[in-house]
C-alpha cells in the first residue's frame, strides 16, 4: 500500500467514526451540503457521496454553492457543477450579499457567513432537507473553542451535531474527527482546483492567530489536540469557581 493510499484510508476512517460516534446520519435523511469551493467542502461531498452508496443508513444529499456579490473571493461555479455531477449529486448556486456599512460593530467574515447560512438554510427548506452538512474540520472547532475561551469568556465551540428548532433544520459536522492536515494530503491526492480569488480577509481575522497558536501547542504536547477535544466532554465544575448571580 501506498502512502498516499493509507492517507485516503485514513480520512475516511476518521469520517467514518465521527458520523458514527456522533449519529449524524440517520435513515431517511435528505442532506445539503454547503459547497464553498475549498478542500474541506470538497471532500466532504466526495465522501458524503460515497457514503450514500452504503444500504444503511439509506440518504440523499444535495450540494448548495453560495456566490457572494460583495466580497473578493471566488471558485469556479462551473467546475463545482461539474464536480458534483461527476460524484451523482443534485447542484444548486444562489447568489447573496450584504452591506458591510450597516452595522460597523460586525467583521466582513461574520457578515458574510451569517448571509451565506441564511442561503443555505433557504435553499434547505426549498429543497426539503431536514440537515445542513457542514465542512468545518477538527482543527475549526478547535479554534473555535479557543477563541470562544479567549475573546467571548465562554466554553463551548460548533458541536458535530445541533438541533435548531427554531428554523426546523438540524446542522451536521462530519468532518469533525478529520484533521485539516488530512484534508489537504486529500486535495492534493484527487487533483482538486483551487478557488479563483481566496477570501482577502481570511488573514486578517483572529483565526489566523489561533491557528499559529493550535500549531504551537501541539508542538509542547503532540496530543494536544485530542486532550483539548476530551475537555469538552470532561469539564469538572466541582474545581471551577461557582456561576456568578
Amino acid at each position: 500500500m501506498t502512502d498516499d493510499e493509507r492517507q485516503i484510508r485514513q480520512t475516511v476512517r476518521r469520517f467514518q467514526k465521527g458520523v458514527t460516534r456522533y449519529g449524524l446520519i440517520e435513515d431517511g435523511d435528505r442532506i445539503l451540503i454547503g459547497l464553498s469551493g475549498g478542500k474541506d467542502s470538497l471532500a466532504l461531498l466526495e465522501l458524503m457521496a460515497e457514503r450514500t452508496r452504503i444500504f444503511k443508513p439509506c440518504f440523499q444529499v444535495v450540494a448548495a454553492h453560495i456566490t457572494m456579490s460583495n466580497i473578493g473571493y471566488e471558485s469556479d461555479p462551473g467546475y463545482l457543477q461539474d464536480f458534483a455531477q461527476k460524484v451523482g449529486v443534485k447542484y444548486v448556486c444562489r447568489e447573496a450579499g450584504f452591506d458591510a456599512s450597516g452595522d460597523w460593530r460586525k467583521s466582513p467574515c461574520f457578515l458574510c457567513s451569517w448571509n451565506r447560512r441564511k442561503a443555505l438554510f433557504q435553499i434547505a427548506h426549498e429543497e426539503k432537507c431536514n440537515k445542513i452538512a457542514l465542512g468545518h474540520h477538527m482543527d475549526d472547532i478547535l479554534e473555535t473553542l479557543l477563541m470562544n475561551i479567549t475573546f467571548q469568556g465562554t466554553f463551548s465551540t460548533m458541536p458535530p451535531l445541533l438541533r435548531m428548532n427554531k428554523f426546523d433544520m438540524t446542522v451536521i459536522r462530519p468532518l469533525c474527527l478529520v484533521h485539516e492536515s488530512d484534508l489537504r494530503e486529500w486535495a492534493r491526492i484527487k487533483g482538486y482546483r483551487p478557488q479563483k480569488v481566496k477570501c482577502p480577509h481570511e488573514h486578517q481575522s483572529h483565526r489566523a492567530s489561533v491557528k499559529q497558536i493550535l500549531r504551537q501547542l501541539e508542538e509542547m504536547n503532540p496530543e494536544a489536540r485530542y486532550s483539548l477535544w476530551g475537555s469538552m466532554t470532561n469539564v469538572q465544575t466541582e474545581l471551577l469557581p461557582p456561576k456568578s448571580e
